[in-house]
């Protein structure tokens, strides 16, 4: 029987490659940035130690803090720490930017401790800081202790999708996306000159990945969160406990970015509505973006939703609802706007509808 199966697998492996596919991580998602839809998991709700991938929350508060261009004075703190660091030492300045490089690129413990006492006063402080803007974000199932992931003394928990989710959030500052994507940066300071290079492999062996943060503890094993983009589909993947986690990174994205593509659903440059129960121009204010494959595009259904009762004012006056099958995917405001010179009367509206019908 065992035999058969080999011959099976061989047959499939050569025949047809995409068919044969082998996570290789204790905890997997996909998630679409645009959407929040999840295309692939593997017990993403299993919690988990995190490691270094923690600094992902601790590089958006400083980012969101608004003091990047702060000079910040390096102190005691840096002394207790060990693992991944940049080497500064007490007494010695750097901006607050620098800093959040040298925590995303290279991983620096020594970083985190710094910002997490110029922002939040105290080590416990930050702390709080995280774990509060983790509800913020819907992560349900987090707890920081630290702002750096060691776990030894102190240990921070989550799952894949509550990463995803954190990863999502983080995609959408722009001071993010462009330092996980830079691979090489250099830093002067008074004292010294460092040369920092992204520990992220996947910048340099997968073209389509656009950033992220890998993290490793003996207790956490191997954890990776990336994000890629390819033809309009932006996704962000998390690996929790992975034996090998840029070459499953690259398999999960081939895979997904073969079995989806982004599509316009509703376009708000060409969105046209006609109603009686419209007194002006009626239009919407966002585009909405949607992954799915390619069976199913003819499941999606576009209703605008118009209340039969009308006021002669600009302003929300419906909605359009976007399902993909019975599942309600998103729901956007229609808006009109009313040239009170130009108006006609509801029944003049209505009578000029159906002469036209």
């Amino acid at each position: 029987m065992k035999k058969y199966l080999f011959i099976l697998f061989f047959v499939l492996f050569f025949l047809f490659p995409h068919c044969v596919f082998a996570d290789t991580a204790k905890s997997s998602i996909i998630m679409d940035i645009d959407s929040g839809r999840v295309l692939y998991s593997s017990h993403p709700d299993d919690v988990r130690l995190i490691a270094s991938t923690t600094k992902i929350m601790t590089s958006v508060l400083a980012i969101e803090s608004g003091k990047l261009d702060n000079e910040v004075t390096v102190g005691d703190e840096v002394l207790k720490m060990y693992g991944t660091s940049i080497y500064i030492t007490p007494g010695e300045k750097m901006s607050l930017r620098d800093l959040v490089y040298g925590l995303l690129l290279r991983s620096g413990n020594d970083a985190s401790v710094v910002i997490a006492k110029y922002l939040g006063g105290t080590e416990e402080k930050f702390v709080a800081m995280m774990n509060e803007k983790a509800k913020m974000i819907g992560m349900k199932n987090t707890t920081f202790e630290n702002p750096h992931g060691l776990d030894e003394e102190t240990k921070n928990q989550s799952t894949a999708r509550d990463m995803a989710l954190l990863s999502r959030y983080a995609y959408q500052l722009e001071e993010y996306r462009k330092i996980t994507k830079t691979y090489k940066y250099v830093v002067s300071t008074k004292d010294k000159t460092y040369l920092w290079y992204n520990r992220n492999k996947l910048l340099k062996t997968y073209p389509y990945v656009t950033g992220g943060k890998n993290g490793y503890t003996p207790s956490a094993g191997k954890t990776l969160v990336t994000t890629a983009e390819k033809d309009g589909l932006r996704l962000t993947i998390v690996t929790l406990k992975d034996s090998d986690p840029f070459e499953n990174h690259k398999k999960l994205y081939e895979k997904i970015f073969e079995e989806y593509h982004s599509y316009k659903i509703v376009d708000q440059k060409t969105f046209q509505l006609t109603s009686p129960f419209v007194l002006g121009n009626a239009y919407i204010e966002e585009s909405y973006w949607y992954p799915l494959k390619e069976e199913e595009k003819k499941k999606i259904r576009v209703i605008a939703k118009i209340p039969k009762e009308k006021t002669l004012q600009s302003g929300k006056v419906g909605v359009v609802s976007i399902k993909l099958g019975n599942e309600l995917l998103k729901e956007i405001p229609i808006y009109q706007s009313v040239d009170k010179k130009k108006k006609k009367s509801l029944l003049e509206r209505i009578k000029l509808f159906f002469t036209k019908s």
